[in-house]
């Protein structure tokens, strides 16, 4: 039902999106604490049709699959979840020219 697609990875965090159907219907940032737990936020994508009732298994389908280390059931994960839609990427700007 849920696919996951880790799009980036640091010693303490990783960053994760969600597609059903192809389609991207969520983002989640974790970070890694110490102890052994983790928290994380998820920001659900506004225009994806993703209702309130389907956030449980959400989060269930990202701890079973994608999060070994932590549980949702033994309290060690904890997520904030918000509703959202992407205004776009942004980078500071590169400058070429020598200085």
């Amino acid at each position: 039902m849920y696919m996951w697609k880790r799009t980036l990875r640091t010693m303490s965090s990783e960053r994760f999106l969600c597609l059903r159907e192809g389609q991207e219907i969520a983002a989640v940032d974790m970070h890694y604490l110490e102890g052994g737990a983790a928290a994380g936020t998820v920001i659900l994508l506004e225009d994806a049709g993703l209702t309130e009732t389907e956030v449980p298994s959400l989060l269930h389908s990202l701890d079973d699959d994608m999060l070994p280390g932590v549980d949702l059931d033994t309290g060690n994960l904890t997520f904030t979840v918000v509703s959202g839609r992407v205004l776009g990427n942004f980078e500071g700007a590169h400058d070429d020219k020598p200085a």
